[in-house]
């Protein structure tokens, strides 16, 4: 970028546009330099060729806004954004931009269906694809929508063609996790519907990146049985849309559990015809070029607490987060690149050195093998088996040498596998078998995972580090590598450093290069007494951190909090060659930041995707904010039906040619 004084600020407005998107891409900096190398108002061309040195882009950093407080309320009962971006390139000079949130839709609205007519953002739909009807209020019945966007993947498909774009096609998938309350307000709705996932047409303006909605279609998943509490969610480096399904229901409790009763009646019409072992496994959506897509679900990489899945570049190693107590370090590898079909199974132990503290060595990990099985034939098993021809649960001491005690699921067992149900056993009752052949099932809520490819690095979320995590609780489990002194409740990131030429611990190579080799903690949060808005974690650190997600052009960590210990809970950025922790934005208070994704090049544009959950679901540490808040968030979001789906975007603040 060449400091000339004749550049025209107003011809890089026209080149970005009004609003323009985070123009990291290859075309958006492409943009940027043409916009900032020369030239007159008028934009005469010139006729001699640049003798400067090609300018590229160096790095990018962010500047941190402020929590909201009470003195500005209506920050606090919204999504908030007061931060910036800045671009720096390679010859010093920068362009700064403010960021800002565009929603595109709240749930609850009608949106276009891409043909001609209106559907209903976030609406639940039986086995038989019929909307599934709120009735507990009388003269007011409507169609459940849900109040808790969450995974969200945006992606491109090749020769997609819609009608109503008029720049490129963009899509983006969105599920949703599951609505909090049913109109009354006093019935309880979490678990109890089948959790939709729509494909989402966008219209990317080629100028200036804005996206606008203009198709929401609804997947048909009545092919995988419908889906479970469908949380955080990636995309595969094929392009496919990775779910999930989180906290797996209990086989062994499901016939009289209220809430998957009510899952079975509401998605088939009885409470009876669920199968609890069709659920809690990886849903995979696949994009048509028209705006629709298919899904299957794949039965093979463990039935557990599926809440982020993170691909290695290798197109075979799946890095899984287990959001359960007692849960573990799950990884996948494929037999084959692309395809998740087939493959084996391994789940961690760790060594000695656990810690909290980001100054300790990294604990060594060593991987146990669960089996080898393809999805079509755990499908078949899930079918054809009930949970008493897999193990013997007790739940008590039996006196019987037979039976091994176990930590699994929060609570203490003692198990026995079925003579020959080694591998039912591995993949359908992933947690108690992985317990039972000694691996490190210790940790609490372990929430999203990502990569950072260049220093092959995994991250992972520790939501919380409580219980079953910390010395002589009844859910530790002594000697299995997982010990903390206390609970640190406001959460960790962990990293998590990845190798090749690794053997299982039964002296079997593992065909991958990116197995996990050690873990250690990144980011740490921290437990105070409540302040005066009545935060009981740090509002200035990271608290009970949730989704991740990694930007290799940025070099930048991204975490949404999933937090009962901040007033409001917030997305981060954190640099990790600078150490820079910087807060994004802010949900409105009693919601979760929720789907995140950050993607470097769309088309020559970078996004960063964000949603919020359950506006308003209170807590104790909203005392003191609730009575003026709820009345601000109702009006904001239907009540507090409503939640929001959409991304940060940036406008230029600050134009800089001064070398820095």
């Amino acid at each position: 970028m060449n400091p000339n004084p004749d550049v025209s600020r107003r011809r890089l407005l026209r080149l970005m546009g009004a609003t323009p998107m985070l123009p990291l891409g290859a075309g958006g900096v492409a943009a940027l330099l043409a916009g900032c190398g020369g030239g007159s108002d008028n934009d005469t061309p010139t006729t001699t060729a640049p003798t400067t040195p090609a300018v590229t882009l160096a790095s990018v950093s962010f500047g941190s806004m402020t929590a909201p407080t009470l003195a500005a309320a209506a920050a606090m009962a919204t999504t908030s954004v007061g931060s910036t971006m800045t671009v720096n390139f390679s010859d010093s000079s920068k362009l700064d931009f403010k960021l800002s949130y565009q929603p595109f839709f709240i749930t609850g609205d009608m949106v276009p269906n891409g043909n001609g007519g209106t559907i209903l953002a976030g609406g639940y739909y039986d086995i038989n694809n019929k909307a599934i009807v709120d009735t507990t209020v009388a003269g007011k019945e409507r169609q459940f929508f849900s109040d808790s966007p969450d995974g969200t993947s945006l992606l491109t498909v090749p020769n997609a063609n819609v009608a109503g774009v008029k720049g490129n096609t963009v899509f983006a998938v969105v599920q949703f996790e599951y609505t909090t309350w049913a109109q009354d307000g006093k019935t309880d709705m979490y678990g109890r519907l089948p959790s939709p996932i729509a494909v989402l047409t966008l219209d990317q303006d080629k100028t200036t990146g804005k996206l606008t909605l203009v198709k929401y279609h609804n997947v048909d998943t009545s092919s995988v049985n419908g889906l479970w509490i469908t949380c955080g969610a990636s995309l595969s480096p094929w392009g496919t849309h990775l779910s999930s399904e989180e906290y797996e229901p209990n086989a062994y409790l499901a016939a009289s559990d209220a809430q998957f009763k009510a899952f079975s009646k509401n998605l088939y019409g009885d409470e009876t015809t669920a199968n609890p072992y069709n659920y809690g496994h990886l849903p995979e959506v696949t994009v048509n070029t028209d705006g629709t897509a298919s899904i299957k679900k794949h039965y093979c990489l463990g039935r557990i607490s599926h809440e982020l899945v993170q691909v290695m570049p290798d197109n075979r190693t799946v890095i899984m987060g287990d959001d359960a107590t007692n849960s573990g370090y799950f990884v996948f590898v494929a037999d084959k690149e692309k395809d998740l079909s087939a493959g084996t199974l391994y789940v961690a132990k760790v060594g000695t050195g656990f810690s909290l503290d980001p100054a300790a060595a990294a604990a060594p990990l060593t991987w146990i093998k669960l089996g080898a099985a393809t999805s079509a034939e755990i499908r078949s098993l899930a079918a054809s088996l009930k949970p008493a021809d897999i193990m013997d649960v007790k739940t008590a001491d039996p006196a019987d040498a037979t039976y091994t005690k176990v930590t699994a699921n929060g609570r203490v067992e003692w198990l026995k596998v079925k003579a020959g149900m080694e591998k039912a056993a591995a993949f359908l009752e992933t947690h108690r078998y992985a317990a039972l052949v000694g691996a490190s099932m210790g940790f609490t809520k372990m929430e999203g995972t990502t990569v950072n490819i260049k220093d092959k690095i995994a991250y992972s979320a520790l939501q919380n580090c409580q219980s079953s995590m910390v010395a002589g609780h009844a859910l530790n489990v002594p000697g299995n590598g997982i010990s903390i002194p206390k609970a640190l409740n406001a959460g960790a990131v962990m990293m998590l450093n990845l190798k090749g030429g690794q053997k299982d611990t039964a002296g079997s190579a593992i065909d991958s290069e990116w197995m996990p080799a050690d873990t250690k903690a990144l980011l740490v949060g921290e437990d105070i007494a409540a302040d005066a808005l009545g935060n009981t974690a740090n509002p200035d650190k990271v608290g009970n951190p949730d989704n991740l997600k990694f930007s290799e052009k940025m070099r930048t960590l991204f975490i949404g909090e999933d937090s009962s210990q901040h007033v409001n809970n917030f997305l981060w950025a954190y640099n990790v060659d600078t150490k820079q922790l910087a807060r994004l934005l802010s949900v409105p208070a009693g919601g979760e930041s929720t789907g995140l994704h950050a993607v470097d090049d769309v088309n020559g544009w970078t996004y960063i995707m964000s949603n919020f959950q359950h506006p308003g679901d209170w807590g104790g540490i909203h005392a003191g904010v609730k009575g003026t808040l709820e009345p601000l968030i109702k009006a904001n979001y239907k009540d507090k039906f409503g939640a929001a789906v959409g991304y940060l975007t940036g406008e230029l603040a600050q134009f800089k040619l001064a070398k820095a």
